[in-house]
């Protein structure tokens, strides 16, 4: 079974979560926001006392809140960092205006391995499948999990809420029918982890969400 931990963390209140496969404790950690010396203490804290072993480290996308904990994720497991090749230039952009956000101890971590959809990520006996769901950043990703009802949506779809648009390599109509086509089909019934804020169903968000609602199923 999966189990998922969530953290906020920096000023962005940006959700990290380290997700784990409860038979063998195999476990991925994603979006690793941590900057402060006292977030990646937390971070640290709760895999070691969960005797978690962190297989991968992936990014659903490479906007400076969903990365900063980036190599320090790298260098205290030795795992290789997993992104879509699409947002690469995104992630790469970073070093330049991390100190504009005040952001001065920023580290850039190397890209490993190129995820794309319907790639499948597995930790222990478990496994996420990926989807290409770009609107809000050109290579954005998602993670999901049909048979626990679980996704890891970053940044499209929030409750009562979806992804800015405005950002470099953002498009609304894009955003939209990632939404419609790929998270929405996933069935009313699964539970997505965004990457701000809490956890919602798409059954809600299909009835209720003001940006992107349809009729039920």
């Amino acid at each position: 079974m999966i189990k998922i931990k969530e953290f906020v963390f920096n000023p962005f209140m940006e959700n990290t979560y380290v997700v784990y496969d409860e038979e063998t404790g195999a476990c991925i950690i994603v979006d690793p926001g941590c900057y402060e010396t006292e977030e990646k203490d937390s971070l640290i804290t709760f895999i070691k006392a969960q005797e978690l072993d962190v297989v991968k480290l992936v990014n659903t996308h490479c906007h400076i809140d969903h990365v900063l904990g980036n190599q320090f994720v790298k260098d205290a497991f030795h795992v290789p960092l997993a992104i879509h090749a699409l947002d690469e230039p995104v992630l790469k952009a970073v070093e330049a205006y991390a100190p504009n956000y005040g952001f001065n101890r920023y580290q850039e971590a190397e890209v490993d391995e190129y995820l794309e959809a319907g790639d499948f990520l597995t930790f222990g006996q478990s496994k996420f499948e990926v989807s290409f769901v770009p609107g809000h950043a050109p290579g954005h990703i998602a993670l999901f999990n049909r048979e626990e009802n679980c996704c890891l949506g970053g940044d499209v779809l929030f409750r009562g809420s979806i992804g800015r648009t405005d950002l470099p390599g953002g498009d609304f109509d894009t955003l939209i029918s990632s939404i419609h086509e790929k998270i929405f089909s996933l069935g009313d019934k699964m539970v997505v982890y965004p990457g701000h804020g809490p956890a919602t169903t798409v059954g809600e968000e299909k009835r209720t969400n003001p940006f992107c609602a349809i009729a039920a199923s």
